[in-house]
Order: C-alpha cells, then structure tokens, then sequence
C-alpha cells in the first residue's frame, strides 16, 4: 500500500518495490511504474496502485459428475500482473489521494473473475467423467484440466494477468457416497479379515489335531511297549516256571530212582531170603514161624491144644530131631 504524507496544498507519495503506481493529470498518464516515490498537488491529480507480487487464490468448489454425484474439489490459483498499465485501464486502481487507500475492491474483481474461470474448467472435466474414474484418477487429471484451460485462455492476456500455478489439493465425495463408496472396500477387507481369522483358527484345529494324533501315538506306543513288557514279564515267569517244573521233576526222578533201587535192593533181599527159606524143609520153615510169632505176640490169654495138633507137632519134632541124631 502507498504511502502518502500531507502537507499544506501538497501531498508526498511513496510506494513499495512491489507495487506498480500511475499518476494521471488533466486525463493523461503522467507517471507509471515500480516504486516510485513523487510530490504531487491533490487538485487535478488522480493516482492508481497495481500490485506485481504473486496473489494466491484459494478456492473450494462443488461440482457434478457424469453419473450424477456431488463432488467438492479443493485447491488454488497463483496469478500476477504482467501488464500494469493494461490491467489498470481494465480494472480500477484508483488510490484516496488523501489517506492512499484503493477506493474499490479491485483485487476481488480479478479473484473472482478468475475463479469463475477456474470453476467452469473443473466442472467441464468433472461432467466428461464418473465418480469412480475421478476418484481413481486422483487431483492430477483435474489440475491438468484446469492448466491447460488456462494457458489457451487469452482473457487474463489481455488483461495484463498471468496464470502462474494450480493446484488441487482434494476432491471428495459427499458423506453418504463417500460410505457408500466404502461399503464393498469395507466388506472386502473384512471378508480378508475373516477369511485371516478362519485361516487361523483352522491352524489351531489343526495343530491341536496334530497334537492330539502325536499324543496318541506316544500313548499307543506307550501302550505297545508296555504289552510287550507284560508279554517279556509273562515269558520269563513261565520259563521260570518252567525250570522249577523241570527241576522239581528232575528230583522227582531222582527220588523216584532212588526208590525203585531202595525197592529192587529190599526185593533182591527178599528174593535171596525166599530163595533161602525154599531150600529149607517145611517143619523148619513151620518153627521158625512159629518163632517169630511167638516173638511178635505180647500175651496168650487163652490156648487150646487139640489132640490132632499135638500129634501134629510131635511128628514134626520128631522129624527134626531125628536128622539131627542120625548126624551125630
């Protein structure tokens, strides 16, 4: 903004580097141009001061698609004035001669003037196009758009304005389009989230299944081992069995042996004594009885001798004694 310092009949203007001043006097272009620093006398003077520093226009704007969505796009405009004098005769710059303020909004003017451009080329893009491909397209396409729009506009030459840069920031959907867009984004992931947790738990069934099958192994094999520890246990039992039962039956052979030779022994004895007492005559072999009867009997209660068995016994004496003098 000038600078303008009052005095009596006569006023001083001082303007900055960046901006561009025009003194007219009697309807004629006296002074134009960048820092200029001048007395003038405020009668019959009228001055105009044209910024030359890049201006930054911001803008958000909505817009509709081809499928009919509501789109809000988001970015700027950087422009500068190349032409101050055409823009000034264009547009009115004109300064308070007194406190070297503009009168008018002249900046405004050019922001929207601009704008309006900037939004005509954002929705001739966004009405070619649907929802989908500008999403998935992103700002890049939108800011050509609105480059290349600009650069074949000779409105803003002939103003003295120049385009230095765009930009789009953003461009987003409605609330509710925006879910819906989302919704099978959402149900894809979840499904993939699902999809993870079956997966998951599907491992753990199945190593608790090969958990399970590992312990049963170990029990089958423990099992196994032990069969074969009560089959090894069972063998040795019966084999020690076995040699008791052969051993005792060893013995009992021997025992029996020895028997049957005590036996043979008591049975050869008997036969030779038999043999012995068969050569003897039956009167010898009748007192030796009768010997060893009375040898055997304790007491002899009652006795009774027959007349036939006292002839008896004296014949037999009689023979035994006979032999026996015939001898002598």
């Amino acid at each position: 903004m000038a600078q303008i310092t009052r005095y009596p009949f006569i006023r001083h203007l001082r303007a900055d580097a960046s901006s561009h001043v025009q003194q007219y006097r009697k309807g004629q272009r006296a002074r134009s141009g960048k820092g200029l620093s001048f007395w003038f006398a405020p009668a019959g003077t009228s001055l105009s001061e044209i910024p030359m520093d890049d201006r930054v226009l911001p803008f958000l704007l909505k817009a509709q698609t081809a499928d009919y969505q509501d789109l809000t796009v988001q970015g700027s405009i950087v422009w500068r004035v190349t032409d101050a004098e055409t823009l000034g005769d264009r547009v009115d710059f004109t300064l308070d001669p007194n406190s070297g303020l503009l009168l008018g909004q002249p900046i405004d003017q050019i922001n929207d003037l601009i704008g309006g451009q900037g939004r005509r080329l954002i929705s001739a893009y966004v009405n070619q196009n649907d929802i989908r491909q500008i999403l998935k397209s992103g700002v890049g396409p939108v800011q050509i758009a609105l480059r290349e729009g600009f650069a074949s506009m000779s409105a803003m030459t002939d103003m003295g304005v120049e385009i230095v840069s765009v930009g789009v920031d953003d461009i987003s959907p409605s609330s509710e389009l925006a879910r819906a867009l989302q919704a099978p984004t959402f149900e894809s992931l979840q499904q993939q989230a699902d999809e993870a947790t079956f997966s998951r738990r599907a491992l753990a069934v199945e190593k608790e299944r090969a958990i399970a099958e590992n312990e049963l192994s170990t029990r089958i094999e423990l099992e196994t081992q032990r069969k074969q520890l009560i089959a090894r246990e069972d063998e040795n039992a019966r084999s020690k069995a076995e040699a008791e039962a052969a051993a005792m039956k060893i013995d009992a052979e021997a025992e029996a042996e020895r028997i049957r030779t005590v036996d043979q022994a008591k049975a050869d004895m008997e036969k030779e004594r038999m043999a012995v007492y068969a050569d003897l005559p039956p009167n010898v072999l009748f007192a030796m009885a009768a010997q060893e009867f009375a040898g055997k009997l304790q007491t002899i209660d009652n006795l009774t001798v027959t007349p036939d068995m006292l002839s008896g016994v004296m014949a037999q004496m009689k023979s035994v004694i006979s032999p026996a003098v015939v001898t002598d």
